[in-house]
């Protein structure tokens, strides 16, 4: 007579448990060494070393940024760039101009203004306003002016507006824009696109596909892990009892 164990296995001596145990191990290594390797082709980490981006990155923080080409950086990207006027070293800053915007601080309100539109920021350091030291600047053509959200503790477009350039670096020298904060963990996060930049010219850009990415390779883990133990346990539930 048979038993309930020979009813359901597939032919060979493999129960039905172990035939999905096997095909959730093999779908989850699939997408979690999927999502990384699509992660390597589009991402590079990068460590902010200072307090420039403070309190949107913090000092040490580590950062995901994705490869894009400068002429996709919109206002409002958090930038990986790199200039010899500026330093050696890869930078991070923030968007806040583009060729031809006329870009200028403060209003009575303290408010950063883009071709006389004020801006709210609601990601920068403290409660003053945008800048401790007034400027205006105009951006040239294929340019980008960059600012640190800890504007009293951040070097950048504004210590360069003596410069040919008014402060301002070409787009080709941008290497990255972040999209993530990966460590430490309680700031793990996607970085926001700012909405006060999205309604101006040319709006903001969109987040590369780091959300996608990062779903693979959880929902690749969860399988591995969930597989690797449903298989023991289905073998257990169906041996034959004395």
């Amino acid at each position: 007579m048979s038993s309930s164990t020979e009813r359901r296995t597939d032919g060979r001596g493999r129960t039905t448990g172990s035939v999905l145990s096997g095909l959730a191990v093999a779908l989850g290594c699939a997408l979690f060494l999927g999502g990384f390797v699509w992660a390597a082709l589009i991402y590079r980490p990068y460590t902010v070393p200072t307090d420039s981006m403070s309190p949107t990155i913090a000092p040490g923080a580590r950062v995901i940024a994705e490869k894009v080409d400068g002429s996709e950086i919109r206002r409002g990207d958090v930038v990986v760039f790199k200039d010899s006027v500026w330093g050696a070293l890869p930078m991070v800053k923030r968007v806040v101009g583009v060729g031809g915007d006329k870009v200028s601080c403060c209003t009575k309100r303290g408010l950063l203004t883009v071709n006389g539109t004020p801006i709210e920021e609601p990601y920068l350091q403290g409660n003053g306003p945008a800048s401790p030291i007034g400027f205006k600047a105009k951006v040239p053509a294929g340019q980008l002016f960059l600012l640190g959200d800890h504007r009293s503790d951040s070097l950048d477009s504004r210590v360069h507006l003596t410069d040919g350039d008014h402060g301002s670096v070409s787009r080709r020298a941008v290497q990255a824009r972040v999209d993530a904060r990966a460590w430490p963990l309680g700031s793990v996060g996607v970085m926001q696109r700012p909405a006060a930049f999205s309604a101006l010219p040319g709006g903001t850009s969109r987040p590369g596909p780091i959300q996608p990415i990062t779903l693979a390779v959880v929902a690749g883990a969860v399988l591995i892990l969930g597989g690797a133990a449903y298989g023991p346990l289905a073998r257990r539930k169906t041996r034959p009892r004395a």
